[in-house]
């Protein structure tokens, strides 16, 4: 403990120290990293804080004290002082968009233009760096931000004639075409709607350029595909931002294309995030042929889980609700898919021992879905199914307590709960927003509760996503006691979350989510204990150092010393 008295506590540095020679940790495995002097979260509920931790290999071999893992470390063994920085397992982000999260970080920012003049002068600047004839994608533009007024493709139709643009809004439910990439796809005034979809028009009933929901794809389908080189590119992007945020493990809600991308770094060995890929629900008939033809994958690339729609998102009122939007009063949002279709899909996938997680986010939409994973228990029988609902974001009061009686895993995220909290009572009204991400309400009713992001939606930062789940304090920070607070939930509830509960909900519990001898040494070290500081401080804690498989990922500069 000499070194931890030669540093101030407040600094909550991790320094590495050489070691002494020791014995090893038992079967002959020598121990290869040991991190001592922590306060260490161990997600498990028999001792749930201890204060170090060895690993053999990518294992977990010891967690107890720093005297019973000294005694483990031998001449090889690296040494992480933590010096009482936290340690909890790796965070498991249960939704992300992975391969567009890494392309985004490399496509023009409009998260947080505020004014539409911003808007287009970003895509004006962004056009210029790139060849003419290259498609403008991302964007993630937040139309609330100017008053609501949607984009136009006469807005940037004079900043990008050589390139055609398809700009997404932030929630993924509608995007903004220019001119070029209307021509590209064929679209005139005759293009008719879809359903399930709306092309936006203006006065005159021409295509504006927004697309919702299913009247996306016409466009989608002719951007320019990336390439072997660009998704190679995008996963090593995505793996490594994530890592610097304390990210060991995603859920991948994709595409057969991604899993291939995915599968192919696997391969190479360049993985250093573990993956567990979904593909369409619409596809589980070549899902459960794949299965079959060769298993489940392994602890770095997993399949055997489907995602589908119901509906779209609460900001681009394309959310299935069962009343009309508070500011919209003919609206009431609409299903992208079929109920026949969803139960057919969700029958077949079901009977096929696969796992079905479904995009619902009104209550109209939540209740479809529940009734229908009803539906399909009993005409299917008992097995453990693990349905999940993804987002579930505006929940009836009566269908809450259906999570838990139903088995079904709430997938949510709670960035979205302070984002959308600046705007979403103007939407739905007070009544509604009482159950909107009610993360008090279901572990009440003791559902099963998964946390992620929702990236590239949203930004895939656990600690900020604790932070809001915690405090509800909107962006905006006009709800210092957060909004709609009834909905709080604890710093341990919310990192169970973030843990075990996204491991449970990728049937991965046996190996992940929680630090105990025996499970994948997936562990991030964090600069200081958020349990034990004011909730509001969480957002500025910082992770330090990211753990996968026992092996270092990222180290934050500055953070992590070597001692002489």
């Amino acid at each position: 403990m000499w070194l931890s008295r030669l540093l101030p506590y407040t600094m909550l540095g991790a320094i590495v120290i050489a070691c002494s020679p020791g014995a090893d940790a038992g079967g002959g495995q020598p121990v290869t990293l040991a991190i001592i002097n922590a306060r260490i979260w161990t997600g498990t509920t028999d001792r749930p804080w201890a204060e170090a931790i060895a690993v053999s290999g990518d294992r977990i071999t010891a967690v107890g004290s720093t005297a019973d893992v000294h005694r483990l470390v031998g001449d090889s063994t690296r040494i992480i002082d933590a010096d009482g920085a936290m340690v909890t397992p790796g965070f498991i982000d249960a939704h992300v968009h992975f391969l567009d999260g890494g392309l985004r970080l490399s496509s023009v920012q409009l998260r947080d233009a505020a004014t539409p003049a911003e808007f287009i002068r970003r895509i004006r600047e962004f056009a210029a760096t790139v060849p003419p004839g290259t498609w403008i994608t991302g964007g993630d533009w937040d139309h609330t931000l100017w008053g609501g007024e949607l984009p136009r493709a006469d807005w940037i139709d004079s900043v990008t004639p050589d390139h055609p643009v398809w700009l997404h809004r932030l929630d993924g439910h509608m995007a903004l075409a220019n001119s070029a990439a209307m021509r590209a796809a064929g679209i005139t005034r005759v293009t008719a709607d879809v359903d399930g979809g709306t092309v936006v028009r203006d006065a005159a009933g021409n295509p504006a350029g927004v697309f919702k929901d299913n009247a996306m794809d016409a466009i989608s389908a002719v951007v320019a595909p990336l390439g072997p080189e660009l998704e190679d590119r995008a996963l090593d992007s995505a793996m490594k931002y994530v890592a610097a945020q304390g990210v060991t493990s995603v859920h991948n809600m994709g595409t057969w294309g991604e899993l291939a991308v995915f599968e192919r770094a696997r391969k190479a060995g360049r993985l250093i995030t573990r993956i567990h890929a979904a593909v369409p629900l619409s596809s589980w008939e070549r899902l459960r042929d794949t299965v079959k033809a060769r298993g489940n994958g392994d602890e770095w690339v997993h399949i055997g889980g489907l995602k589908g729609f119901v509906d779209g998102s609460l900001g681009s009122h394309t959310a299935a609700m069962l009343q009309p939007f508070t500011d919209s009063p003919r609206d009431s949002g609409f299903f992208v898919n079929t109920p026949g279709d969803l139960y057919s899909w969700t029958r077949g996938a079901d009977s096929a021992g696969l796992q079905v997680m479904v995009h619902a986010i009104g209550d109209r939409a939540i209740r479809q879905q529940l009734d229908i994973f009803e539906r399909v228990e009993r005409e299917n029988g008992p097995r453990d199914r693990r349905f999940r609902i993804e987002h579930a974001q505006h929940i009836a009061p009566v269908d809450i307590e259906r999570f838990a009686a139903l088995g079904v895993i709430a997938s949510m995220q709670p960035y979205h709960a302070i984002d959308d909290g600046r705007w979403a009572t103007a939407v739905i009204g007070p009544e509604r927003s009482q159950t909107t991400y009610a993360f008090r309400s279901l572990l009440d009713a003791k559902a099963h509760l998964a946390f992620g992001s929702d990236w590239f939606v949203a930004p895939p930062l656990p600690l900020f996503g604790i932070y809001a789940a915690v405090t509800r304090r909107t962006l905006d920070d006009r709800n210092p006691d957060g909004w709609v607070p009834s909905q709080k939930i604890t710093v341990e509830e919310a990192l169970r979350a973030y843990t075990a509960g996204a491991a449970y909900a990728g049937f991965s519990e046996s190996q992940l989510g929680t630090l105990e001898p025996g499970k994948l040494a997936d562990m991030v070290l964090i600069d200081r204990d958020i349990t034990a500081i004011p909730a509001v401080e969480i957002r500025d804690a910082r992770v330090l150092m990211t753990i996968v498989g026992g092996k270092v990922v990222y180290e934050r500069e500055g953070g992590v010393k070597s001692a002489p």
